[in-house]
């Protein structure tokens, strides 16, 4: 990792995560800014969350093998809990929690095959206390569920179509670019599919890691998105769109939520706007609210990988530190 060309792409992800946690799922723009202000630093949650629909939200495991809630489960079915609520500023996330363990295993393990990373999966996910994330997505409660009824991991995954199943992502193209272009390609599609069978999400996330290939290569964003991403976002549209507040864009032309075909284009969008800052990219991606945190997947991972030295300041004041090699402590 410490010569990855992606390494700040990865942790600009965690950055935008961590930023738009507080805000994660706010529709109520009004009631975001009443609550937090400006999002240009990393703030913690509180109760209430007046957008919040937990309480709509159910999860029985059938056995032990599902049970992925545990003492966060008495807070399932409360109005106005917020999904994140006992996460410090600065913190990540429960899927930017799974990528970190992804990484910390697969350096320590040697290895990043899929049914051992299952395995792993599986152990941390039912281990109490491994997480304090109280909402725990749906694509996991799919998956423990069908664990539960007896199938073998690799028949658990689900068509999930949320954008939450690029939070990896980035992850992933920074220990697996030594590969090459196609065998990584391959890989993060594999990887994404062990959770997320929907095609569109599986197509999303070889968009983004063929767009930081393409940066990596020395493109410009511009050409990148128009070679790699032009069926999710036309630049030209974007361009008209530009004078246009950020609210307007997202939440008139794209949806602000977490299905894909509205979450990845709204994230390609906000990357392309403002490729120039990194910190003005990941702060409008969080303000704009709804489904923030995964969309901070893109965003922080293009944004990041074109400011890397901008990204180290942020990870610095991570609730978790991310170690920054010295090779990239000043930039690529």
């Amino acid at each position: 990792m410490e010569h990855s060309p992606f390494f700040s792409s990865y942790v600009g992800s965690l950055v935008a995560d961590a930023l738009a946690m507080p805000v994660h799922w706010y529709y109520n723009r009004d009631a975001l800014q009443q609550d937090y202000g400006r999002i240009d630093r990393f703030l913690a949650p509180r109760n209430p969350h007046p957008d919040s629909i937990l309480w709509r939200s159910r999860y029985q495991p059938l056995n032990e093998r599902g049970d992925i809630l545990h003492d966060q489960a008495a807070y399932w079915g409360q109005r106005e809990i917020h999904y994140h609520q006992f996460l410090q500023a600065g913190e990540n996330t429960l899927n930017f929690q799974l990528a970190r363990e992804w990484v910390t295993w697969t350096e320590t393990q040697g290895t990043g095959d899929p049914d051992a990373w299952l395995e792993r999966y599986i152990t941390v996910m039912r281990t109490p206390g491994w997480h304090r994330d109280t909402y725990v997505e749906e694509v996991h409660r799919g998956f423990f569920t069908k664990l539960a009824q007896g199938r073998p991991p690799k028949k658990c995954s689900v068509k999930d179509e949320h954008i939450g199943g690029l939070a990896h992502v980035p992850a992933l193209c920074s220990l697996l670019y030594e590969q090459g272009r196609e065998e990584m390609r391959h890989r993060i599609k594999e990887h994404v599919g062990l959770t997320h069978a929907h095609a569109n999400v599986i197509r999303a996330a070889d968009t983004l890691a063929c767009v930081l290939w393409e940066l990596q290569e020395g493109a410009s964003l511009n050409h990148a998105i128009q070679a790699q991403a032009g069926d999710w976002i036309s630049l030209k549209k974007a361009e008209r769109w530009r004078e246009q507040p950020d609210t307007h864009v997202i939440g008139n032309r794209y949806s602000p939520a977490c299905y894909i075909d509205q979450a990845m284009p709204a994230a390609l969008y906000l990357s392309w706007k403002y490729q120039d800052d990194f910190s003005a990219a990941i702060q409008a991606n969080a303000e704009v609210g709804g489904d923030s945190c995964h969309r901070g997947a893109v965003v922080g991972a293009i944004t990041g990988f074109l400011h890397p030295a901008e990204v180290n300041t942020w990870a610095a004041d991570l609730h978790t530190p991310v170690h920054i090699p010295p090779s990239e402590r000043t930039g690529r």
